[in-house]
């Protein structure tokens, strides 16, 4: 049977690909472009989400960090079971099980990393939506986009800093979307780092 993008991209597709083990996105720890900025952050008290977050290793490090209102969402169960199994501490409420389009709630600042690269891309401007109705105002969302030809082969689906650029503008203040210098070796060149605030 041939899938469509939209069919194949749903929970049972994601939470197959955990219970498989077929998760070449997962580095098993926060990669360098992120880590970085969470280290220059200084309030503390911000309420932050990680939309997509897989096993969530930016989660990890913000708690130890001291960010204690953050919040993960996930579409498949399994991830966010194995975050419960390594952080036992973690509250219940910030793991949140749901399709990102059905999130609710504000939040000072969201981090994108390989969730936007993982949509189907015809879903692109309703995330863009989505992102800035859950912003608070002047809220930001940061994080990583790649920056390879967009092909109909994916995930991971690519894109280019011109694309983002009219994707974003409307919605966000771009303060900043360049190539990252601090990429992990694998994606070195691949990766643009931003931060867009909401408008």
């Amino acid at each position: 049977m041939k899938y469509t993008m939209k069919m194949k991209l749903n929970s049972n597709y994601w939470e197959n690909r955990y219970q498989s083990h077929e998760t070449g996105w997962d580095v098993g720890e926060i990669t360098t472009p992120l880590k970085e900025y969470i280290d220059q952050l200084q309030d503390k008290s911000i309420k932050i989400l990680i939309p997509g977050a897989g096993n969530g290793y930016e989660l990890e490090y913000l708690l130890k960090k001291g960010f204690s209102n953050s919040y993960v969402a996930d579409f498949a169960e399994t991830p966010l079971q194995n975050i419960k199994k390594r952080i036992p501490y973690i509250k219940e409420k910030q793991l949140i099980h749901s399709d990102f389009f059905d999130l609710e709630g504000q939040y000072d600042l969201i981090i994108e990393q390989t969730f936007f690269c993982a949509l189907n891309p015809e879903l692109r401007p309703k995330y863009v939506q989505k992102m800035k109705s859950l912003l608070k105002a002047n809220g930001k969302i940061m994080g990583l986009l790649f920056q390879f030809p967009l092909t109909e082969v994916g995930p991971p689906f690519g894109g280019s800093k011109e694309e983002y650029l009219k994707l974003f503008s409307d919605g966000f203040k771009i303060k900043t979307l360049e190539t990252a210098y601090n990429s992990i070796t694998p994606r070195k060149g691949n990766e643009l780092f931003f931060i867009f605030s909401k408008k």
